[in-house]
């Protein structure tokens, strides 16, 4: 029984020092999880959807540059389909992530053909992504 208390002591004490070292970055050092996640949902935006949502112009799809915090289906020009002009959707972090996952039963009848991001890790990237799209 000693011998088991000195052990989860022991243990407590290693998880205590290596969480106080990671707590403590030295002077100059940074790491940002959003830069890497923005990162990592360029790459997936770059082989996943820029065939159709071109930054500088609308292709088959509009532009997402500004989206976040947009009305879905409002970008002037873009022939949407009426359920998705009519949806209510603002583009809030939360819509995009459900929207990434399944568009088809987010907002029915409106029309994006794409396969549905279906790891949530990757939905987040894009989001995060997304949010450094600023409207031009």
């Amino acid at each position: 029984m000693r011998f088991l208390a000195l052990t989860v002591l022991s243990m407590s004490c290693v998880v205590l020092a290596v969480t106080n070292a990671f707590s403590q970055q030295p002077p100059g050092f940074s790491f940002h999880y959003i830069d890497a996640e923005r990162a990592a949902g360029k790459k997936l935006f770059d082989d996943r959807c820029t065939s159709c949502h071109a930054s500088q112009k609308q292709a088959f799809g509009p532009s997402l540059n500004g989206v976040v915090g947009r009305k879905a289906g409002s970008v002037a020009g873009f022939p949407y389909t009426d359920a998705l002009k009519n949806s209510g959707v603002v583009w809030t972090e939360e819509n995009l992530l459900k929207w990434l996952a399944d568009p088809a039963t987010f907002v029915p009848h409106a029309i994006m053909p794409h396969v549905a991001f279906s790891d949530p890790a990757e939905r987040v990237y894009v989001v995060e992504y997304l949010k450094s799209l600023k409207a031009r």
